[in-house]
């Protein structure tokens, strides 16, 4: 969305006046000690409206719009032509200064027994021109005086037509910053307080350069840090930027800038608008909103005071298409109680003197109210002192004599026109924002008048004890000082004061709605006091026509579970949304960062919050523990019925070769490693821990001791049959097989039960596998002890693997070494991928990688040695004879 506020086009640019005026002061100045004769070079317009009292007080106001052309030819002096075009907003602004004053004057408390006085003068939106009245204002508007040695005092004589030039000593104005600037910087030196109504401009704050400058009207840095609180507050994170090509554009896009550092707002254009150049400027700024590559769901418009209460704007039709749901910053407005009835009570007829009123009922009614009070007065009765007029003040007598020409064809005025009925924007009270400013600034003066007069010992410091009854003593300097102090209640209640040059800020936050006529019309939805913003969103009506803020943004926010990835080359509102790595999280809307979860979390599916690690283990519930309970107990079940058919058919010679009594310690054993097995599924706790490892040491080891046992007879049983080796048997009988076997079991309990009383393994939470469960193991404490089971079961397993492979061709038919020599063959495989596997496997799966190689090795050796024999006892019992047996 493109969208941001032409700022204020109301403070033309001319330093160069500014110079020339400092040079013309110069050549002016007055030498001390001698007797000079002053005269005035040019007169103001011979329009203004004053009324006599004891304090009076002046004012500016940009009451003609249409400045006058200067005849600028260096060989005499500057001939101006009156300016034009009579404003009624202005206007109306000067009659809120003569209401105010008229309210005072009828208030017994403040400024009791003192009348106050006005004179009110044409700026004509020109800053020579404004210069020229603030300048006849302070003087009096003497034509001539006479200046001795001594300076303490000047004699003025008035020698114009006009009297009533007493000089005020401040001055309500300019209109503008850079009419106002200049005035303080001639005014500074003679100490006589302005107090603008319209000059809002931060530079005017610096109290060192422009100590007697008041201002009723916020300082345009307020307006742009209310704006940038408004782009905040709705989120809009990527606009454009659309400024006056001026100091107050610069200033005020400057300052947004600043507001909006850090907070996620960025700019994507900045356009400038000249006043030179403004069709141009403002064609390329349109196209520049239209090809805006925020993500948008409307154009809106936030605007700033100079033009988001235009009643131009308001009133077009064709503009009211796309400047619908306008939302602006607006001076504060207010209402003065009485004003309405005031403005439509004025008549020239009881104003005689009023210049303004007059061309006002003139331009209003299309008739000449001063017929009414004296008619059929001859044309030249208008020219011929206007020529004598001109000759001293060097005015246009054409121009006069045209203007008096064309009052004269007017008709009179029958003395019944009256303003009651009148509906416009002289009328309109409905929206007082200036007007409200000029009856402030009334009140501060007045208030300021009201202090000093109410001091017992003004002039202390100077050594005298004089009362303040007399308003004739009030110096300039003690009223701009009296101002800085001063604490003022409207008629309203309203309190306010001046904090520097300034006064508290407040304004008003405005919407552009559509009326039924198509047209629009200005709801006031909030206020802004300060640095706080009071708004109502319920009764924004947006450029969309929904209720919802509009969205605008280069990259929509990243949601909960992403972070934010910056762009290469983009400013810091474009960006891509990555997704959180497991483990980490973000429950943020636009986070940065994702964060990672303590080692007891893990991020949820979502990846917006950490939630406990599930513990994790292999159960008799899940598919694996399963499988592995079925194979074990399927093996132990295999085992239990050979052990069965072994008993059964114990007399046959196959069961009777090679020691039938190993091979039922053998059936039992391997029905021990395969129950054993059972013991590593289910939830770890101190006893299985323990259990498990020894009952898993234990019974191999009695497995294997047997298989080597058995491999020792069959080696012997051979080796006795050579010449001299028959008392090798005598090592081998049946009580030395079964005492083999006992010790090489023993010396495994022995190394179990260290390693199982010095450091046992213990129920340990696995927490360095990353995922969301946690894995709930048996941890070995000793690796040493683990390690030395293993080992000696391994030395056992490869001693019988030695000596069944060096047994494996001896003369038999039936020779058992070979079905040990494949079985322990399958056995020393089977762990030597234990190893590997058992250190690699993560979480619960090491358990069942050792239960694999359990049932893989036992089902190896009850397959490899018992699978031939129950083979020749079930399905070739032919076989099963001690002649097959001992057949070569």
């Amino acid at each position: 969305m493109s969208w941001f506020p032409w700022l204020l086009t109301r403070w033309p640019s001319s330093a160069l006046y500014l110079l020339l005026i400092s040079v013309g002061g110069r050549q002016t100045g007055l030498e001390v000690g001698q007797a000079v004769q002053c005269t005035q070079w040019a007169a103001t317009s011979s329009k203004s409206n004053f009324q006599d009292g004891d304090m009076v007080i002046g004012g500016l106001f940009n009451l003609y719009y249409t400045p006058s052309a200067v005849e600028q030819g260096f060989t005499k002096l500057p001939h101006y032509k009156p300016c034009t075009g009579l404003d009624l907003m202005s206007l109306k602004n000067a009659y809120a200064m003569v209401f105010a004053l008229e309210e005072i004057n009828r208030n017994s408390t403040l400024l009791p027994g003192v009348k106050l006085g006005y004179r009110l003068l044409d700026s004509c939106f020109n800053s020579l021109w404004a210069l020229q009245s603030a300048l006849s204002l302070i003087g009096g508007d003497a034509h001539s005086c006479n200046s001795t040695a001594s300076n303490s005092s000047a004699a003025y004589d008035q020698v114009g037509e006009k009297a009533g030039g007493q000089s005020v000593p401040l001055l309500i104005g300019a209109a503008s910053s850079t009419t106002t600037l200049i005035l303080s910087r001639i005014l500074g030196p003679l100490s006589v307080p302005l107090i603008s109504y319209l000059a809002s401009c931060p530079c005017l704050s610096d109290r060192y350069k422009f100590p007697n400058i008041f201002r009723t009207i916020p300082s345009d840095l307020y307006q742009a840090r209310a704006m940038a609180q408004l782009a905040i507050r709705f989120r809009w994170t990527w606009i454009g930027a659309v400024v006056i090509n001026n100091d107050y554009g610069n200033l005020a896009i400057q300052t947004f800038q600043k507001e909006t550092q850090g907070k996620g707002v960025c700019l994507e254009f900045i356009e400038t608008v000249g006043r030179e150049t403004i069709l141009i400027d403002a064609r390329r700024a349109a196209l520049k909103i239209q090809a805006s590559t925020a993500k948008v769901t409307d154009r809106q418009f936030l605007a700033s005071e100079a033009w988001s209460t235009s009643d131009e704007i308001l009133k077009d039709l064709a503009i009211s298409k796309v400047a619908s749901g306008v939302l602006g910053v607006a001076i504060r407005s207010s209402k003065i109680p009485g004003f309405e009835n005031y403005l439509r009570s004025l008549n020239p007829t009881r104003h005689p003197d009023d210049d303004f009123l007059r061309e006002f009922w003139e331009m209003e009614f299309g008739c000449s109210p001063a017929a009414t009070q004296s008619q059929a007065v001859p044309l030249s009765s208008y020219l011929s002192p206007l020529k004598k007029l001109n000759n001293r003040l060097n005015v246009s007598t054409s121009s006069l004599s045209n203007k008096s020409l064309m009052k004269a064809s007017l008709p009179p005025c029958s003395g019944r026109e009256s303003l009651e009925e009148v509906q416009n924007h002289f009328t309109d009270t409905s929206q007082l924002r200036v007007a409200y400013n000029v009856y402030l600034a009334v009140y501060a003066a007045a208030h300021a008048l009201h202090s000093l007069l109410s001091c017992p010992n003004r002039d202390s410091s100077s050594g005298r004890n004089s009362s303040c009854s007399s308003s004739k003593q009030i110096k300039p300097f003690e009223l701009l000082q009296s101002l800085n102090k001063v604490n003022v209640t409207t008629p309203q209640g309203e309190i306010f004061y001046f904090e520097g040059a300034d006064i508290p800020a407040k304004y008003d936050l405005v919407n552009w709605q559509n009326t039924p006529e198509g047209s629009l019309k200005l709801v006031l939805i909030g206020r802004v006091d300060g640095f706080d913003i009071n708004l109502n969103e319920s009764a924004i009506e947006w450029n969309s026509g929904s209720n919802q803020v509009p969205v605008s943004v280069c990259s929509e926010s990243c949601p909960p579970g992403t972070r934010k990835a910056n762009r290469k080359g983009k400013p810091l509102c474009c960006f891509d949304c990555i997704q959180c790595a497991e483990g980490e999280i973000s429950n943020e809307t636009g986070s940065l960062l994702c964060e990672r979860c303590p080692s007891e979390f893990w991020s949820n599916v979502e990846q917006t919050a950490c939630i406990p690690r599930q513990l994790d283990f292999l159960s008799f519930n899940e598919t694996l523990g399963i499988t592995l309970t079925t194979a074990a107990v399927s093996g132990a079940a295999v085992t239990t019925a050979v052990f069965v058919l072994f008993l059964y058919y114990r007399q046959t010679p196959v069961v009777r070769a090679n020691n039938s009594e190993l091979s039922f310690l053998l059936l039992l054993s391997l029905k021990l490693c395969f129950l054993c097995s059972l013991v590593f599924i289910g939830r770890p706790s101190v006893w299985t821990c323990r259990f498990q490892q020894a009952a898993f040491g234990i019974s191999f080891v009695l497995c294997v001791s047997c298989l080597l046992v058995k491999t020792l007879v069959v080696l012997a049983v051979f080796r006795s049959a050579r010449p001299g080796a028959g008392s090798l048997m005598k090592w081998f009988g049946p009580g030395q097989q079964r005492g083999s076997v006992c010790l090489f079991t023993f010396i495994q309990i022995i190394i179990c039960a260290t390693w199982l009383s010095l450091s046992p393994p213990v129920p340990q939470r696995d927490l360095g596998f990353q995922g969301s469960k946690v894995t709930l193991e048996c941890a070995m404490s000793s690796v040493v002890g683990f390690s030395l089971v293993l080992g000696y079961i391994g030395l056992l397993a490869c001693t019988c693997l030695l000596l069944a492979f060096f047994t494996r061709k001896l003369p038999d038919n039936f020779n058992e070494a070979k079905l040990i020599t494949f079985s322990m063959l399958i056995f020393c495989a089977v762990w030597i991928a234990f190893v590997p596997a058992y250190v690699s496997s993560p979480g619960k799966y090491v358990v069942a990688v050792e239960i694999f190689a359990i049932l893989a090795s036992s089902y190896g050796l009850l397959l490899c040695i018992f699978a031939p024999k129950c083979f020749i006892i079930i399905l070739k019992p032919e076989k099963n004879t001690k002649k097959h047996l001992m057949a070569r």
